[in-house]
């Protein structure tokens, strides 16, 4: 079973602006607690013991928060990358060294969900695992076609169609060849689907994307509202 997963937490957060300004983005909170404090718990939860959290801008107010996790009953290690972020598929690759396992999970650091990670952990595929959504409004379009168990990059009037979570599975080989430089990590994922070495699941949980202040002031007091 997978024991390790990194928090992808290096963004500067540009939309997200003022807020900030003076804090990443997943250190803003949200129900009373930082966005990455419920991931770290949710992951914990999920029996993942050691976690990596790759920071860009900022990245230093990570550690001060987190410490090295002991707090939370976890392993923390830091992939720290200077002022100039990776993108996800960089920081996943610069990240890479402090791995030891095949198979390991990843989590955009900008989200908010219910997710069962433990569910998560029993998931292998020969390059990736994607967990898809529900189309949000600011994306109504999707990413992947999913249908039958089978994910696909989508086509010109696919149905259904699925948004990718930020929320993963993958294996070290999806990066075999990639170089320490800033990319994107949506072409990898695409070219592993061209060549059936992806696999995925649709979540029909609570899921957030935290992109702008709005969503963030809304699933605030979403989560703040008192339960009847």
């Amino acid at each position: 079973m997978i024991s390790r997963a990194i928090i992808l937490a290096a963004g500067h957060g540009k939309r997200m602006r003022p807020l900030t300004e003076h804090t990443p983005k997943p250190l803003l909170s949200v129900g009373g607690k930082t966005l990455i404090e419920t991931h770290i718990e949710q992951l914990r939860d999920g029996g993942v013991s050691h976690i990596i959290i790759n920071t860009g801008r900022l990245g230093q107010q990570f550690e001060n928060k987190l410490g090295n996790g002991k707090y939370y009953g976890v392993n923390l290690t830091y992939s720290h990358e200077g002022d100039e972020p990776l993108e996800t598929g960089g920081g996943i690759v610069n990240a890479l060294p402090l791995f030891n396992d095949e198979f390991f999970i990843a989590i955009n650091g900008d989200i908010w969900t219910d997710y069962d990670y433990s569910l998560l952990r029993k998931r292998t595929a020969t390059h990736c695992h994607l967990v898809l959504v529900n189309n949000p409004e600011h994306n109504p379009q999707g990413d992947f076609a999913f249908s039958k168990g089978r994910v696909s990059n989508m086509l010109s009037g696919c149905t259904p169609c699925f948004t990718f979570s930020g929320i993963a599975v993958y294996a070290r080989a999806l990066f075999k060849g990639a170089t320490h430089t800033a990319f994107p990590l949506t072409p990898l994922l695409r070219q592993a689907v061209d060549n059936a070495q992806a696999s995925a699941e649709r979540y029909t949980g609570k899921w957030f994307d935290i992109g702008t202040p709005q969503r963030l002031t809304e699933l605030d007091q979403l989560l703040l509202k008192p339960k009847r």
